[in-house]
């Protein structure tokens, strides 16, 4: 290791104390880390290869049960501790601040953990900015430190023999360690705050961090603040070709304004149209349009079930293109658009892109108000539940990489088979990988041919049961 900072090596010095008695503090504490891993292990899911960085005994990296799982702490003794605690982990001592510490490990990682660490490095920037060559466009930062309000609090329960002692530490508030990510040139994707009670309280403790310390008001009072980040160096893309996915049911009008109006944003186009049991002659109309247009690679399918995600993932299944776009039949999100998604996800801006009619005006007509207010309200809703901006859940044209959305389909269990639009199985896969999603502005044009699909009660109370579901699957771990 490189030579020490007097502060850093006082920390050495504390580790290597309290080494041996570590667990002892751990389980005396035990419902704090509980509550803690509970909401580590629902952003790294079990089987990933992770890196623990300032791991000291192993016990937060065990519990996440990787696939690949190493360990990086300065301290001997803890590390000692670790692999006799963790066989099946492997653990490198050394200063993650040396960057010849980051250049021995094995990487790449699918998620590097900071836990509290953050709080003992000497230049937080500089220790972020060495963690980029461990990392694809896929790696997840996730860094967990305390909220300084409650600094205080923890340095009472020290002294009344709750809490292991701790030497002084850094304090960063949320938008500190955003920042110092940002600088470190990592991506903000997403954070969050949550945990109230670090006591169980007989049980009532977990009804308040899972319920209470998640809502408006409350969450800023939490003791854990947690970012989710995305390297941005390595979210270069190497995306070549896109499908474009067009669902139709009673759409034959618009079939063929749909190919004639799709512009040509990158080399090598596939347009796969997916018909919904019509009674226009929808299917009929793709068939004569495919032959017409024999200079574009088009595709005709008919999907097997019903409803809308059906058709979509139906499609997607059998799409070749790197980038998945979704193109409403109904054309009101004008297919001239289709640039400005390809771009986003070309350029490694965002890697899940959902297009949002409620930022620019809408043609007359477009939106019914009932809809619009629905629409509004249901944004706000899941930008909660998310902690990502959604200014519309609803829009039709959504945007990711093929290779994305073969993860979240591998993950799809998790959710379950339960929204007919395909819409929310997107935006909650897209969450739960963490992927970095944008709102992509459109000029909403009202429909020209044929009606609309949606019945505002039905549906209105089927997405209604959504956010119950999102707010147990996603927010209330």
């Amino acid at each position: 290791m490189t030579d020490l900072s007097s502060r850093k090596a006082a920390i050495l010095a504390h580790s290597e104390t309290f080494a041996a008695s570590r667990g002892d503090w751990r389980a005396r504490a035990r419902f704090f880390h509980d509550e803690d891993e509970t909401y580590l292990r629902f952003l790294i899911p079990e089987g990933a290869r992770v890196l623990d960085i300032g791991c000291g005994t192993g016990d937060t990296l065990a519990a996440l049960k990787p696939s690949y799982g190493v360990g990086v702490d300065f301290s001997p003794a803890m590390i000692a501790q670790a692999r006799v605690r963790h066989p099946e982990l492997t653990f490198h001592l050394g200063d993650a601040e040396d960057p010849a510490t980051i250049t021995a490990l094995e990487g790449p990682f699918d998620y590097i953990l900071v836990l509290d660490t953050i709080g003992a490095v000497d230049d937080c920037q500089t220790f972020l900015s060495q963690l980029h060559p461990l990392c694809t466009r896929q790696t997840r930062l996730v860094i967990g430190y305390y909220s300084h309000l409650w600094h205080p609090v923890l340095r009472l329960a020290e002294r009344g023999g709750r809490r292991m002692p701790h030497p002084e530490q850094n304090i960063l508030s949320p938008a500190d360690v955003r920042a110092f990510a940002g600088l470190a040139d990592f991506d903000p994707v997403k954070s969050e705050r949550r945990l109230l009670s670090p006591l169980a309280l007989f049980g009532v403790g977990r009804f308040i961090n899972r319920f209470i310390s998640i809502l408006p008001g409350f969450r800023a009072l939490s003791l854990r603040h947690y970012a989710v980040c995305r390297s941005l160096p390595a979210a270069g893309s190497d995306v070549k070709s896109a499908t474009v996915v067009i669902p139709a049911r009673n759409e034959r009008g618009n079939i063929e304004p749909a190919v004639q109006r799709i512009p040509q944003f990158c080399d090598d186009i596939e347009i796969i149209f997916i018909e919904g049991h019509s009674k226009d002659e929808t299917f009929a109309e793709m068939e004569r349009v495919k032959a017409a247009y024999p200079g574009k690679d088009i595709k005709t399918m008919v999907q097997p079930g019903k409803g809308k995600a059906d058709a979509v993932f139906t499609a997607f299944d059998a799409a070749r293109g790197d980038v998945l776009m979704i193109l409403d039949a109904d054309l009101t999100m004008p297919p001239e658009q289709l640039p400005k998604f390809w771009d986003a996800v070309q350029s490694g801006k965002g890697e899940f892109i959902n297009g949002s009619r409620l930022v620019y005006a809408m043609d007359d007509g477009a939106m019914r108000f009932l809809n619009l207010i629905a629409n509004r309200t249901f944004s706000y809703l899941f930008s909660w539940l998310l902690n990502q901006r959604y200014t519309d859940t609803l829009c039709g044209t959504k945007v990711m990489r093929r290779s994305d959305y073969q993860r979240l389909k591998a993950g799809k269990a998790y959710f379950g088979d339960f929204d007919p639009f395909g819409d929310f199985d997107l935006i909650f896969g897209a969450s739960k990988l963490n992927l970095k999603s944008i709102d992509m502005p459109i000029r909403y044009a009202a429909r020209s041919y044929g009606e609309t699909q949606i019945s505002r009660f039905r549906h209105g109370w089927m997405l209604l049961k959504m956010v119950v579901f999102a707010f147990f699957r996603i927010k209330a771990q």
